[in-house]
């Protein structure tokens, strides 16, 4: 199996940047659609049109693009004997971070769908910051691998 993965390594990396691409793009709209969202009134077309297109970016573009992230990611890692590396660990970690982050953002989502406001523009835009931080931390260490 090890050597069918690593034959095609590539193609793993290519779709793994790719989801990874279409994964950090949802989680940096989905707080900025929350925000949107604030603008209207519980029960109103407004927030039905919001809550829509927040469940349309959840089922379609976010979720299935962190499952194969996180598929990907594990063939790669599998057929580069890299769950020894300490930098794997750390990239491991925080990719943890964001998956649990993109399942606190979805459960918001959900709140405000049900007309519920359980955070404020300032919280969603400091909240909106997450994915940029964690993603430059995993950038380094995936091209630098400093241990």
């Amino acid at each position: 199996m090890q050597d069918v993965l690593a034959s095609i390594y590539l193609f793993l990396k290519s779709g793994h940047v790719i989801f990874m691409v279409f994964w950090l793009a949802g989680l940096f709209m989905l707080p900025r659609q929350c925000i949107y969202m604030l603008d209207h009134l519980p029960g109103s077309p407004g927030e039905a049109k919001w809550a829509m297109r927040m469940g349309k970016l959840r089922k379609i573009i976010l979720t299935p693009s962190m499952i194969i992230v996180w598929i990907l990611g594990l063939s790669m890692a599998y057929s580069g004997g890299w769950f020894a590396s300490g930098w794997l660990h750390a990239k491991l970690a925080l990719v943890l971070a964001l998956t649990g982050y993109h399942g606190w953002l979805v459960g918001q989502t959900k709140k405000m769908a049900r007309g519920e406001r359980p955070l404020s523009e300032k919280t969603l835009r400091m909240v909106g910051e997450v994915p940029g931080i964690l993603l430059l931390f995993i950038v380094v260490l995936v091209y630098i691998k400093p241990f």
